[in-house]
């Protein structure tokens, strides 16, 4: 990828003898995309001048040209007047050619002892650090909108499922802090993948580093980098960072998803536990009385979204030998989609958690349905003395009566429980209730209010971390 512009502004140009055809040029062509780099660019450039300089590979006066130089560029760009040309290929280019209309020679001097291509290794780093910074805050705000809701429903019954059955009544508070779990994992791991991604790629110029006496530990400290690349073959040619990070970025909206799935049956009619607001949600164009979840349903699809760039990302890798190749021009369009795509959806719903409403008499009233509390009467049992598989298969006869006569396990008599085993007593039905059953499991990651209310205090301490 190294090269010089023509006087004309055109690339290649001194090597070549035609010049390039519109349709390849086209087709080639990155600037469109990643001039989203440019801040980026300009970032890493100046901190390069500034090692020149100090190195004594270009002057103090080309470095004071450049750095006035790339403030002005950085201002034109982030006033949306900068000009980005096809001609140029990409933002590297673009940048170097504005520069150099604007300082004359110093301008051409800032490319020394470096590459394209570990100055776009570096820029996508620089970049990406950015954005999963940007991510763990978003993270963050989604967990706190979900323990929010946690905490107001921390006594909120509503049956646990399994295999979509009515297993165990739960709280609705303990539910939702399985969400919190999920996307502190998600967070966590973020924070893992910027250490990997925190490592400075500039200095090994094309591929096999430069004759030039540069410091890249400074370069590497002006940045913010905790350390370089140790091989320079390795710097320009990985890409093992942004398949982390969209292996992170697939799980987290593999959570979203799943917390999707829950949201959209809930908010069914048929289910009825929750109410979605009115500015998240759509109409339909023939059914007035519709109401359709559409922010979690779009999230589910893009679930597949997110996905489809990590398999795309480690498609385009498998095949590559060392070093640098073209083919590497393919990582961005679907690592800057994937930061998109997950940044708009944590923002989208920590904003839609907090105005969730919810309906606990339905839950309570499914959570009665389904002889949730079958597992604390076999529980009973056993704490009375009868083995545990005597006391679910003397249980299971208890629930095939009931499902015969219509009614809950909590509608038997104690004589009639009897039936059944002769170690029911009357406080059986401490056990029987909705209450009973979720205040009994009170340990650590238990269902019980108190242990809700506890792991909640707990995961909020860990946000102010």
């Amino acid at each position: 990828m190294t090269s010089q512009l023509s006087k004309k502004g055109e690339a290649w140009s001194a090597r070549f003898s035609e010049p390039m055809s519109e349709l390849v040029k086209r087709y080639t062509a990155s600037v469109f995309f990643d001039k989203r780099l440019g801040l980026f660019d300009i970032e890493g450039s100046l901190a390069h001048a500034d090692m020149l300089a100090a190195q004594g590979i270009i002057s103090a006066q080309d470095l004071a040209d450049i750095q006035r130089g790339l403030t002005q560029i950085r201002g034109e760009i982030e006033r949306g007047e900068f000009e980005w040309s096809l001609d140029l290929e990409d933002v590297h280019l673009n940048i170097e050619a504005r520069l150099t209309q604007l300082i004359g020679d110093a301008g051409k001097r800032l490319h020394t002892g470096r590459s394209r291509n570990d100055q776009v290794a570096t820029d996508i780093r620089l970049w990406l650090r950015s954005e999963i910074d940007r991510i763990g805050a978003l993270l963050a705000e989604l967990r706190s909108s979900l323990l929010d809701l946690a905490e107001r429903n921390a006594a909120t019954i509503l049956p646990g499922f399994t295999h979509l059955q009515v297993a165990q009544p739960v709280t609705f508070g303990h539910h939702l802090l399985a969400y919190v779990e999920m996307f502190s994992r998600d967070s966590e791991r973020m924070a893992d993948c910027r250490k990997r991604t925190n490592r400075l790629p500039l200095g090994a110029a094309a591929l096999a580093g430069t004759s030039y006496p540069i410091d890249r530990e400074r370069v590497a400290k002006t940045l913010g980098f905790d350390e370089v690349c140790r091989n320079s073959l390795d710097a320009v040619s990985d890409r093992d960072f942004a398949i982390e990070f969209c292996a992170a970025a697939a799980l987290i909206m593999t959570h979203v998803s799943r917390f999707s799935e829950e949201l959209v049956l809930w908010m069914s009619p048929r289910v009825g536990f929750i109410d979605i607001a009115d500015r998240f949600c759509t109409g339909s164009s023939i059914m007035p009385q519709k109401k359709n979840p559409d922010v979690p349903e779009l999230a589910r699809g893009k679930t597949g979204r997110v996905n489809g760039h990590l398999m795309a990302l480690l498609t385009l890798m498998k095949g590559q030998p060392l070093a640098y190749n073209k083919d590497n021009q393919e990582d961005k369009e679907p690592l800057f989609d994937t930061v998109d795509t997950v940044a708009d959806t944590l923002r989208i719903f920590a904003e839609m958690v907090a105005g969730i409403t919810v309906k606990p008499e339905a839950m309570r009233n499914a959570a009665l349905q389904g002889f949730s509390t079958a597992t604390d009467l076999a529980d009973y049992l056993v704490k009375k003395g009868l083995p545990f598989r005597d006391a679910h298969e003397a249980v299971a006869h208890a629930v095939r009566v009931c499902a015969d006569r219509g009614i809950d396990l909590a509608d038997l008599t104690v004589a009639e429980l009897q039936a059944f085993s002769p170690l029911v007593a009357a406080d059986v039905f401490d056990y029987l209730t909705l209450e009973g059953s979720v205040a009994s499991r009170s340990h650590i990651g238990g269902t019980a209010p108190d242990q809700v209310k506890q792991a909640i205090a707990a995961a909020r301490a860990k946000l102010k971390q």
